[in-house]
């Protein structure tokens, strides 16, 4: 029995040798490479100047940040894919064609074409047409819209209506602004002198804008009614869906930015011309050399006027010019400023390129910035204009000659 015991254990002892150089060898050849990696980690880790359970923040928050990428990418992926399916779903079907001719393959008839696009809706419009022939006056209403189609970020307009008659042109109206609406009621009337004769081949044009201070205010649809289609027996009131606007008929003068400020106190007008863009050229080599005349009218009189300097060879011109002119509480009631670019030639007469004037007989954006400027004393307040032509101007205006200066007591 000793002997078997003693057997036993040498069995065991040799079994316990061979594992442990067995292990030995083991370690001998992966532990050195894993000591060095880890011996190389640690020395990092060491050398960050936070503690480690930070550390290990860090390093998950990074991995769940990799992993949110990649999960956003795969989603694009999908939207993409699912928006190819869907245009190959909405091509543009075709009916049955017999065949028998290769035009049917070529161009089918409107009824064979199912269209998935509809038409934009961009609001209505009530407006209201009467003629006075014994005046020969013609009054235009515009009285409200519904269902304006929204051109500002938060869904909403700023909507105003641009009335005038074509072919003349010769005077523009404007609504007041109203803020935040697509529903706005206007409830303004607008005369207009022209003869019988003159009416039946005139189209009277009413455009519906949205307002934007320091941008070109977007076009939202319009209406154009040809007056000698109109059954002028009886007052004209009716709601009209707007169309698309015309592109071919209005010219763009281009336009001009510039700030008022008023001090009642000191009885101070300033008028700050800081730049225009989008000039019509003059010049042959398709430029212009513009300047602006900043004048003012009192009870229709010429009274006062300044200018900026020329800038050479453009069409988006840059000034930042002010000018302070000395007008009374009392005056500032009575007093038009009419702003005018022109430009400038040595060998030949200056010509006019665009005209707006303010004051508390303008309408719409005119208005609004010279109402603005009131009821803001002290302040400036800069807004852009769209010019007009210099003939309009000068009929709606109709200024007569300057005031003449108080005679100097001997």
């Amino acid at each position: 029995m000793p002997s078997q015991r003693a057997g036993k254990v040498n069995r065991i002892t040799a079994a316990a040798k061979i594992s442990t150089n067995t292990t030995a060898a083991t370690n001998t050849t992966v532990n050195p490479v894993i000591a060095v990696i880890g011996g190389y980690f640690n020395d990092l880790l060491n050398k960050i100047p936070l503690p480690r359970w930070a550390i290990y923040a860090i390093f998950v928050a990074g991995v769940l940040l990799i992993l949110l990428c990649c999960l956003c990418v795969c989603i694009k992926c999908c939207c993409r894919g699912n928006k190819k399916k869907q245009k190959k779903k909405e091509r543009v079907s075709l009916k049955a064609l017999n065949g028998k001719t290769s035009t049917a393959l070529v161009q089918p008839d409107v009824g064979d074409v199912d269209y998935g696009a509809t038409k934009k809706q961009r609001g209505k419009l009530l407006y209201s047409l009467e003629y006075n022939a014994a005046l020969t006056e013609l009054m235009v209403g515009i009285k409200q819209a519904n269902s304006l189609l929204s051109a500002d970020l938060g869904g909403s307009s700023d909507p105003y209506v641009k009335v005038y008659i074509l072919p003349d042109k010769n005077k523009t109206c404007e609504t007041k602004v109203f803020k935040n609406t697509l529903n706005p009621a206007f409830n303004e009337q607008f005369p207009f002198q022209i003869t019988k004769a003159s009416l039946l081949k005139s189209t009277v044009v009413m455009q519906v804008f949205d307002f934007n201070r320091f941008t070109k205010h977007e076009i939202i649809g319009e209406l154009r009614m040809p007056l000698g289609e109109v059954d002028w027996n009886h007052v004209i009131e009716e709601w009209k869906d707007l169309a698309e606007p015309a592109k071919f008929e209005e010219e763009n003068l281009g336009e001009i930015c510039f700030s008022l400020r008023y001090v009642p106190a000191a009885g101070k007008l300033t008028v700050v011309i800081l730049e225009a863009k989008n000039l019509k050229s003059m010049d042959i080599g398709g430029s212009s050399d513009p300047y602006v005349k900043v004048q003012l009218a009192l009870d229709k009189r010429k009274w006062k006027k300044k200018k900026t300097s020329v800038k050479k060879k453009t069409l988006n011109p840059y000034y930042n010019e002010s000018f302070t002119f000395d007008v009374s509480f009392q005056q500032i009631q009575r007093v038009h400023l009419v702003i005018s670019v022109w430009d400038h030639d040595t060998m030949s007469r200056n010509d006019a390129m665009g005209k707006i004037f303010l004051g508390c007989d303008a309408t719409g954006n005119q208005l609004r910035h010279w109402a603005d400027m009131l009821s803001n004393p002290r302040r400036p307040v800069a807004q852009w204009h769209s010019l007009l032509s210099a003939e309009q101007i000068n009929s709606t205006l109709n200024l007569k000659h300057k005031i003449p200066l108080p005679s100097k007591p001997f």
